[in-house]
């Protein structure tokens, strides 16, 4: 019907707003994550209706992640590749959602500008105990480091997938094992519980986990 396209535009809006908001309330969320749907992002004026949003709103570009599936990139144009490189050279992240359950290809990480990729929760949700899923999110660990990626796992619910995926090397968490669903006020009292106190040395406080606040109009998250 087209009201993605709308609707896209309002959960980004929304998002802005609620992470300038984090930041006036001195809440530690270093970026907002927020899932873009192909049919939006094939728009020709999406690059300048999130430097509108960046301008009225008055957060960084930096603070913006664009999460995109890999359905998008299967059959991307020269204009989409356009688009990844306008949006990241503004200073925004591209994150590739749902890695390895789709048509995943090495070539998608080495063509395009992308900075994360996610590793979807169904090579994370037998963890640690099945070894063919242990053995696939090592692989792909290792090959998005050698080509420069951060890695985030989804859907860590356990102690003991977050143990096995510290090992392995994985930068960045997501799930219930931090926390469940958070309204933006709840978001915020959890970022300031899990704001460490300066010691006496003066120090910065220790580095927040990561909680992937992740407002969803691409494919319903």
């Amino acid at each position: 019907t087209g009201l993605i396209d709308a609707l896209g535009e309002w959960v980004l809006r929304t998002a802005c707003a609620e992470l300038r908001t984090l930041g006036l309330q001195e809440a530690p969320l270093p970026r907002m994550s927020v899932n873009v749907s192909a049919r939006q992002f094939k728009q020709r004026d999406f690059a300048d209706i999130v430097r509108q949003v960046v301008a009225e709103t008055g957060v960084a570009m930096t603070s913006l992640e664009f999460e995109i599936t890999e359905s998008l990139l299967l059959d991307a144009t020269a204009a989409i590749e356009g688009m990844l490189g306008t949006l990241s050279a503004a200073g925004a992240r591209i994150a590739l959602d749902d890695f390895g359950t789709g048509y995943s290809s090495l070539a998608y990480l080495k063509r395009y500008p992308v900075d994360v990729v996610k590793i979807d929760r169904t090579f994370i949700k037998d963890l640690p105990f099945d070894k063919s899923s242990a053995a696939i999110t090592g692989a792909i660990i290792s090959m998005a480091h050698a080509l420069d990626k951060r890695v985030v796992a989804e859907g860590v619910e356990t102690a003991a997938q977050a143990a096995l995926l510290t090992e392995l090397g994985c930068d960045e968490f997501q799930g219930y094992y931090l926390a469940k669903p958070l309204s933006a006020a709840e978001l915020a009292a959890f970022l300031m519980r899990s704001q460490a106190p300066r010691d006496r040395s003066g120090a910065a406080p220790a580095a927040v986990p990561r909680i992937a606040r992740t407002v969803g109009a691409a494919h319903g998250e």
